[in-house]
């Protein structure tokens, strides 16, 4: 991955070089290819030529990932930083802090990021910091919990696996005991250490769970097959944020923010800084209910041999 990183930055550069007068530079620093984080940075794109940066155009645009490779995040940044861009996308929690800490003077967007107050991005949801403001991913629980109960109605038990190492990942396992809690459901939580032992660490939730839920986790999704082939074992249906597991019968249903959305957003909050705007002083944006879609697939829907719900107000049936 080092040299498809480099060569991808070097390529990048070439092309700044062209217009290095002529239009300002927007960076993105990625934590690796997933469906999801692919579809934020999509979403800002779209924004940045709604709001009138259209890349090659009026702006040029820098992308850079390290594989999901955290030891990598600081030489990504140091890349990115060294072409001076006008502003930075940093996606992700490791990327976003890391940034945070080695960035003081460009102005840096957060996105793809459940809490980025107890990530110490920000000091409060609603308040930029000093060169640094964004949009979150935080997820409505509660409202994915009702959207399981619709789907599931029998389900007592949910199962959720974080990775024990990220911030972002013990915030979302905060709000879930919070919201479990609050359906008077029980939380059966395992940490996980390392993406190799995610087989293994699912066999722990065979006869505990009645489901399992799949967050916004960045070391946690691109495990997502592994999760779902033991999950068939199991006989356990997973409920996941994004869709396109849902769009490839993966598993059987999700519900999260759209992370299109949450690109435009980013978009709209980079835009203000390309006309001028300081960042300190541009107010984060996050999710509305109405940012929130569900999915289920019918196939794997009659493989577990269930019901499809009789409300399907805001579903969408992949059949």
């Amino acid at each position: 991955m080092f040299h498809t990183f480099t060569l991808k930055a070097l390529a990048c550069t070439t092309l700044f070089s062209l217009s290095l007068n002529a239009t300002p530079l927007v960076t993105i620093a990625n934590y690796g290819p997933h469906a999801s984080l692919e579809k934020t940075i999509q979403g800002f794109r779209e924004e940045l030529a709604i709001q009138g940066f259209e890349d090659g155009k009026t702006i040029q645009i820098m992308e850079s990932n390290v594989n999901f490779d955290q030891a990598l995040i600081p030489q990504m940044l140091t890349k990115l930083q060294a072409q001076k861009p006008a502003v930075m996308l940093v996606m992700t929690t490791p990327v976003a802090e890391a940034a945070k800490h080695k960035i003081k003077t460009t102005p840096l967007v957060f996105a793809d990021i459940t809490d980025p107050v107890a990530a110490g991005l920000i000091p409060s949801s609603d308040q930029a910091n000093s060169n640094i403001s964004g949009a979150s991913e935080k997820q409505d629980l509660t409202a994915l919990l009702a959207f399981a109960e619709r789907l599931l109605p029998n389900a007592k038990r949910v199962g959720i696996l974080y990775a024990t190492g990220e911030d972002n990942d013990k915030a979302l396992l905060k709000m879930m005991e919070e919201a479990t809690k609050a359906k008077d459901l029980e939380l059966v939580a395992i940490g996980v250490d390392h993406a190799r032992n995610v087989p293994m660490l699912m066999q722990k939730f065979k006869g505990k769970v009645d489901f399992i839920y799949v967050g916004t986790s960045g070391p946690i999704q691109p495990s997502l097959p592994a999760i779902s082939s033991e999950a068939v074992r199991l006989h356990i249906p997973v409920i996941n944020a994004d869709s396109d597991a849902v769009k490839n019968n993966l598993v059987l249903a999700s519900f999260g923010v759209s992370y299109e959305k949450i690109g435009q957003n980013a978009g709209k909050i980079a835009a203000q800084v390309l006309k001028g705007t300081e960042i300190s002083k541009i107010s984060p944006l996050n999710p509305r209910p109405q940012d929130h879609e569900g999915f289920i697939s019918l196939k794997v829907l009659n493989d577990l041999k269930l019901e499809l719900p009789k409300d399907l107000s805001q579903i969408t049936v992949i059949k």
